[in-house]
């Protein structure tokens, strides 16, 4: 039981804790900046009940799996893997949210708004949806970081099922929206999202 006082505990969870409060105050910070106090509310935190429990789960098999196995915490090449990819994600999110500026929300747009245009420089040359793609890497890094192998499995299946659908059904709109212009950057850019067009 000590081992869930240890300094490899220590260490793991509180990369996990920092991960998850910077991710989501910056989140809410830049949403604010961005789009101003009065037009952003409590979800731009991004904290929904499905992912409190996957966080949730997350830590249980931490703590289950540090106590009853605790060399396979241990590996701190596969740790530090983790925690670059963390921050890896972390970047390409941000950078594709100040990127699109006005036009970047966490809610898909099903009506074309006055500022909401189509955002192809920057890391849009790169990767049509960096916001997915940042998240995603983040996501799987945090269970990397800590080592987990259930969480990095499922945590990966789980977030990328969710873009596989979203993807294609915002693109529709994007298509709606701006039409030819849209089918011809999405034919030389990658989703982002592997295996996702």
């Amino acid at each position: 039981m000590t081992e869930i006082v240890s300094d490899t505990a220590f260490r793991q969870l509180s990369q996990m804790l920092f991960a998850i409060i910077f991710f989501h105050s910056s989140e809410f910070l830049l949403a604010v900046v961005i789009h101003g106090k009065s037009n952003v509310t409590i979800k731009s935190l991004l904290i929904s009940r499905h992912y409190v429990l996957a966080m949730i789960f997350s830590l249980l098999e931490y703590i289950v799996e540090i106590v009853l196995v605790p060399e396979i915490k241990e590996y701190w090449v596969i740790s530090d893997l983790g925690l670059a990819l963390v921050v890896i994600g972390e970047i390409v999110r941000k950078i594709g949210i100040v990127t699109a500026g006005k036009s970047f929300t966490h809610l898909i747009k099903i009506y074309l708004e006055d500022n909401h245009k189509l955002i192809t420089h920057g890391i849009y040359r790169y990767i049509r949806h960096p916001g997915y793609c940042g998240f995603l890497v983040w996501s799987v890094g945090t269970q990397i970081m800590l080592c987990n192998p259930i969480s990095t499995i499922l945590f990966a299946a789980v977030v990328w099922r969710f873009f596989a659908k979203r993807i294609p059904y915002e693109e529709f709109f994007l298509r709606q929206f701006f039409g030819r212009q849209y089918e011809e950057y999405a034919r030389g850019v990658v989703s982002g999202v592997p295996f996702v067009k």
